[in-house]
């Protein structure tokens, strides 16, 4: 039996550990300011509508299955099975964008922007950043596809695959912990 090893690139990891360390400030600090203004965090926050927070939730967690199985079928020599969990990742992740990007465009046809209040201030740099890192995952899976139905990844070969796949993990993780603080807890 092998050793264990890290699956993927040591530094993506090294990357995934920076990006967990500045949203966990970021999330700090969110917290920090709700408790200094507790009512107008509420009020602002009352205006989210949590059925988009809810689908979005829905499909990361949908497209991180589907990334899961692309690396497994990889790892198996399924290639269309592989292309199948790209492609499914890729429609999660284009979901996600899609919503979010409604989202926003209510909040700032609202007039809402960075200087209405301290809360839409973290919600649009949370979020936002957020929505920047779903898109390059979004790219990072449409390039494992490409390259999946290229041939160029196999059961020898999944470095690259697990390398995407732990970005995107990465990504799927911090909306759940972004979900709830933002959306939900009051």
């Amino acid at each position: 039996k092998p050793p264990p090893r890290l699956h993927g690139d040591l530094a993506i990891w090294l990357l995934i550990l920076v990006e967990m360390l500045t949203f966990a400030l970021l999330f700090g600090t969110f917290a920090i300011a709700r408790a200094r203004e507790p009512a107008l965090f509420a009020a602002s926050q009352a205006t989210l509508d949590l059925r988009f927070g809810g689908l979005n939730t829905l499909l990361l967690v949908s497209g991180s299955a589907a990334v899961a199985l692309a690396v497994q079928a990889l790892r198996e020599d399924r290639r269309r099975r592989a292309l199948a969990g790209w492609g499914l990742a890729l429609a999660c992740a284009a979901g996600f964008l899609t919503l979010k990007s409604v989202e926003f465009a209510a909040k700032f046809a609202a007039g809402v922007d960075l200087t209405t209040n301290t809360f839409y201030m973290f919600y649009l740099v949370l979020t936002g950043f957020h929505f920047l890192h779903v898109l390059v995952g979004a790219v990072m899976i449409a390039a494992l596809g490409l390259f999946t139905a290229r041939g160029a990844y196999g059961a020898d070969d999944v470095h690259a695959p697990e390398t995407g796949a732990a970005f995107w993990h990465m990504v799927d993780l911090l909306w759940i912990v972004l979900f709830p603080l933002v959306y939900v807890m009051r």
